[in-house]
């Protein structure tokens, strides 16, 4: 399994901005982030320099959620979305964005359950259990 670092994360984030900027060549990965990356232009400072990139700290000091963390969500979930795993989410998301009647706010609410999920495995020291991730969507899409 590939394990970026946090470099490398910020860094990727960075590019596909910066390639996006200057009409180059994406790739389909670095397409789907730019396009989350130009849903968030509040993040357009967070994103203008790779070196500054790399240097930010963001936490419950700084007061500022951390833009790398949540465009790597957006990320993860649109793949999800894309290639139905875990099973279920595709259409518990389509359903949620068709409520909501936007696919952005519905990533959002996404973002709460998975969060959830991650957090409920890291606390119990187990894998994270998709199909309660699955059901929180679910749940959230009525």
């Amino acid at each position: 399994m590939f394990q970026p670092s946090q470099d490398n994360v910020r860094g990727f984030f960075v590019e596909a901005r910066r390639k996006r900027l200057d009409a180059l060549p994406l790739t389909p990965l670095e397409t789907i982030a730019a396009d989350w990356i130009e849903g968030h232009p509040e993040y357009a400072g967070d994103l203008a320099d790779a070196e500054a990139a790399r240097q930010a700290r963001y936490g419950d000091e700084s007061g500022r959620e951390n833009p790398f963390l949540h465009l790597s969500m957006h990320l993860s979930i649109s793949e999800q979305v894309q290639i139905d795993q875990p099973a279920g989410i595709r259409a518990a998301f389509l359903r949620l964005a068709g409520k909501l009647g936007s696919q952005h706010a519905a990533q959002h609410e996404v973002m709460e359950c998975l969060g959830r999920m991650l957090w409920d495995a890291q606390q119990g020291h187990r894998p994270p259990d998709g199909e309660s991730y699955v059901a929180c969507v679910r749940r959230r899409a009525g």
